[in-house]
């Protein structure tokens, strides 16, 4: 695929991201801001910012207790590391699941020098759905156009876990969905 190609199945996805956000029943919107929502704030697609990650799988993950932007705290289990080169730096992230999950998709949470200024203060999301189980070695996309915005930077009602320290990445990433006006 092109990268131009990739551009415009990138750009027709936040369109339709957009149109649920602002149509459907569980828009994390509240109904009252629906009718002059105009679409999420998106960085421009960027191919430097889909990068290959190696997997180191974790096989006996250790729990992180994260905290959320209500003041709670949630259990998730460390299962994996994703190493990947951005930048001219080999960086990494870890890949958590909820304790008692019973899917391989793989939450990563992360903030980076972006956080707080051009996007939401309270870090971003990447999910990675992986076709079966990861292995050590493994080679997984990891795509930070694709990084998103959690709920609660919407609405109070909802409760979302924050990125733990050991995922905060020293490095810009002007990529995915930027701060949303509230």
């Amino acid at each position: 695929m092109t990268d131009d190609d990739y551009a415009e199945r990138l750009r027709e996805n936040r369109a339709e991201k957009d149109r649920a956000f602002a149509e459907a029943r569980a828009s994390p919107l509240p109904p009252e801001r629906r009718d002059d929502f105009d679409g999420l704030d998106y960085f421009d697609p960027d191919p430097d910012y889909r990068v290959e990650a190696t997997v180191t799988v974790h096989d006996d993950p250790e729990p992180v207790e994260m905290e959320t932007s209500d003041d709670r705290t949630v259990r998730y289990l460390r299962v994996a590391t994703l190493t990947f080169d951005l930048a001219g730096d080999t960086r990494s992230l870890h890949a958590y699941r909820q304790e008692g999950a019973d899917r391989d998709d793989l939450f990563v949470p992360f903030r980076d020098k972006t956080t707080g200024q051009q996007t939401y203060h309270g870090g971003r999301y990447m999910e990675l759905s992986p076709e079966g189980t990861v292995s050590d070695g493994d080679r997984v996309p990891l795509d930070f156009n694709l990084a998103y915005t959690p709920f609660c930077a919407f609405s109070d009602a909802f409760s979302c876990p924050l990125p733990p320290e050991e995922n905060w990445l020293e490095t810009t990433i002007p990529a995915g969905e930027r701060a949303p006006d509230r």
